[in-house]
């Protein structure tokens, strides 16, 4: 008869951060054993709260499901001999399948004959296959961090303090890292005492009568409902971000919401300031009014329930006064420290032991943003501003508030900067340059903003690719992907006229004084490479087909913007609506491709044109020519396709009138020349032969 199964594993308060994802594998864990088990079950439930890890097994079967495979063994000519009897060789398969020589049988499989017997296998009754099933499940999880205690061999999140483990109203013995289990669990360690689990069904009641909500979803409603009900009552406009609530969500068992005050003489200090306090030292949420002006506020979540919500509302205020006052301190200590000042103090800061200190960093990073100011040709005040961004964008990494607060940089320096005095697009840049700080951030809003920081990016990827380190697999230590998609998006954002194989070797040129371990080829392979797959990711984000996005990388990713402009071209002529009448223009352009491969000139001549085909095509080709270099220059890449597909009838009527590999080589290089000088053009847009169509 079917039975509901519970294992609670206690611990000491595990890291928030760690929660979630150990909840989810215990039950990905859990489903995947039920499924090798072939043991039948009416769903599987997992919960977690700071001090323990528990999944709930509905309806789970009593028995395995009885198992029959069929089982290969060896081929016909080595299990029977001449006569027909069964060698050794089948008498040993049959005895390790446990059946009856009588009942091995021969099936054809890729062209010959082995002998095959069908296994029967008796399921096992659940109980017997629990405890080590159990003691899997929980020794199997996987953390970040894991420490070890007392004469404990086991590695884990935290200490083991106690184990549930139920299969109905039976206790299901196993014994890990000293702890033996039983049907007693633990309640909110000051508001509840331990409780018996009768059955695992009433796991989740018992554990709200010992003020503890076991289901993350429910604790999660609950604080929300809190939130929501003092943004009502108030009339204040409550910040919920969600790493934040994620976080509060695995602090607390039984969650309380309450507001507290501080006092209004703080709003002084920048608002980033006090949020970052708020949410970053002390899990609060911060409370705006409807213009999103910052309030005197907050809002916190307490483990507990209602009694004396004033004491704990008073010593939260007086934990955050004291924060925001060395928050104070701090911006009022750094107001008085001169850029210059800052800048020096970089110079005895290690960027990295082989790419020198944050001043050379600094310097090189001035060095690329004044040669992109160049390149892309701003007026002389921009060029003026981009160059002073550069030379102070860190200087803010030396000041009390950034070393007590990193998540501050850029941010703190666009104050700082204001206050000295700086231009008002020189202070933005110094904050604006680190952005897109993350995913789904935008790029720097400014020209300055954004010059600067594809200028600090470029440095450090192509600092990092010139020492060996390039990231592999989820390795990516210093966010180089993070990075290159900055520039990626930047360059978008902006337009700029900027191939990235220019950007590479403007990053290289800083780089090279110091000297590179490896050479300028390889590095700027391996950049091409890892730039490609940026693009890729943007043009997958953009909606892109799959053979789209080949067709046009195999014509190089270099011009981002241009790229992205042949491919949104392209995924249109190969519509549904569209594709059809795009099919002869695709075949001809590949055929031309095709056959180009052999060429080895591009120097035509006219005089060897013997068939008027040869010469219709070739005038096509130059008019098409001159439109499509024009079109691409301008962006223009619906003109540009469609300068192609002019050639369509000329190139059908070339190969329908001329024979290319003719014996007469000066003849048949001519033809090949003037099919690779159309094929350069083509494969300027794309590989026609990837399409899909």
């Amino acid at each position: 008869m079917p039975k509901d199964l519970l294992l609670e594993i206690g611990l000491e308060e595990m890291p928030a951060r760690y929660a979630r994802g150990a909840m989810d594998e215990l039950r990905e864990n859990t489903l995947k054993w039920l499924e090798e088990s072939r043991l039948a079950h009416a769903g599987v439930e997992a919960y977690a709260t700071p001090r323990r890890l528990a999944v709930l097994v509905r309806n789970l079967a009593d028995r395995q499901a009885d198992a029959s495979e069929e089982v290969r063994g060896p081929a016909r000519r080595i299990a029977q001999d001449e006569q027909g009897n069964w060698t050794k060789a089948a008498l040993g398969f049959a005895r390790s399948q446990g059946v009856d020589p009588s009942e091995l049988y021969f099936k054809d499989t890729g062209g010959a004959e082995y002998v095959f017997a069908r296994k029967s296998t008796a399921g096992a009754a659940t109980e017997e296959l629990l405890p080590e099933a159990l003691r899997g499940l929980v020794t199997s999880l996987s953390f970040p961090k894991n420490m070890r205690w007392g004469d404990c061999d086991l590695r884990y999140i935290r200490p083991i303090r106690w184990i549930v483990a139920l299969y109905g109203r039976d206790v299901v013995p196993l014994e890990i890292a000293g702890v033996r289990s039983g049907n007693v669990t633990k309640g909110h360690r000051f508001l509840g005492g331990d409780a018996v689990i009768g059955e695992p069904s009433t796991y989740r009641d018992v554990l709200r009568g010992r003020h503890v909500i076991a289901d993350a979803e429910e604790r999660k409603a609950a604080i929300l409902a809190g939130i929501e009900r003092l943004s009502r009552e108030k009339g204040w406009r409550i910040e919920v971000r969600e790493d934040l609530l994620e976080e509060v969500l695995f602090l607390v068992e039984w969650p309380t919401v309450l507001a507290g005050s501080f006092d209004p003489e703080f709003l002084q200090i920048p608002q980033e300031v006090l949020i970052t306090s708020m949410r970053e030292h002390q899990r609060y949420f911060p409370v705006f009014d409807e213009a999103g002006r910052l309030l005197p506020h907050f809002v916190t979540v307490r483990n507990g329930d209602e009694t004396s919500l004033d004491v704990v509302r008073r010593g939260n205020e007086k934990v955050l006064r004291a924060r925001l006052a060395d928050a104070r301190f701090f911006y009022a200590e750094d107001l008085r420290l001169p850029i210059a000042d800052a800048l020096a103090r970089l110079e005895r800061i290690v960027y990295h032991e082989e790419l020198g200190t944050m001043g050379d960093k600094v310097r090189r990073v001035r060095r690329i943003a004044g040669r992109l100011a160049e390149r892309l040709g701003l007026d002389a005040q921009t060029a003026a501003d981009v160059d002073r961004a550069a030379e102070i964008c860190k200087f803010d990494l030396v000041t009390q508030m950034v070393y007590e607060f990193p998540e501050l940089q850029g941010i703190m320096g666009e104050d700082y900067a204001r206050h000295a005095g700086e231009r008002e697009a020189v202070a933005r840049a110094v904050n604006e340059h680190y952005a897109p700080r993350h995913a789904g951030d935008r790029p720097p809003a400014s020209t300055v903003g954004a010059v600067v920081g594809i200028a600090d990016k470029i440095d450090t990827i192509a600092g990092c690719f010139s020492i060996g380190i390039v990231p592999t697999g989820s390795q990516d230590p210093y966010a180089l992907r993070r990075q290159a998609a900055g520039i990626v998006s930047t360059l978008l954002a902006h337009g700029f006229e900027l191939r990235l194989d220019e950007l590479f070797r403007l990053a290289l040129d800083a780089h090279r004084e110091r000297g590179l371990k490896r050479s300028e080829e390889e590095i700027e392979r391996d950049l091409k490479e890892f730039f490609a797959l940026r693009v890729r990711n943007v043009l997958t984000e953009s909606g892109m087909r799959h053979d789209v996005i080949e067709a046009v990388l195999a014509a190089g990713a270099d011009d981002v913007r241009r790229t992205l402009s042949r491919a949104k071209v392209l995924q249109d002529a190969v519509s549904e609506s569209r594709r059809e009448a795009f099919r002869p223009t695709s075949d001809a352009l590949v055929r031309v491709c095709n056959l180009a491969v052999k060429a080895d000139s591009r120097d035509i001549d006219e005089k060897l044109f013997s068939t008027e085909a040869e010469r219709t095509l070739h005038g096509a080709w130059r008019q098409a020519h001159a439109r499509f270099e024009e079109a691409v220059r301008d962006d223009r890449m619906e003109d540009a396709l469609a300068a192609l597909a002019s050639m369509r009838d000329a190139v059908n009527g070339f190969f329908d009138a001329v024979l290319v590999m003719v014996d007469d080589e000066a003849v048949r290089r001519n033809r090949l020349a003037l099919l690779a000088s159309i094929a350069d053009d083509i494969r300027a847009f794309a590989d026609f032969s990837r399409l899909v169509i």
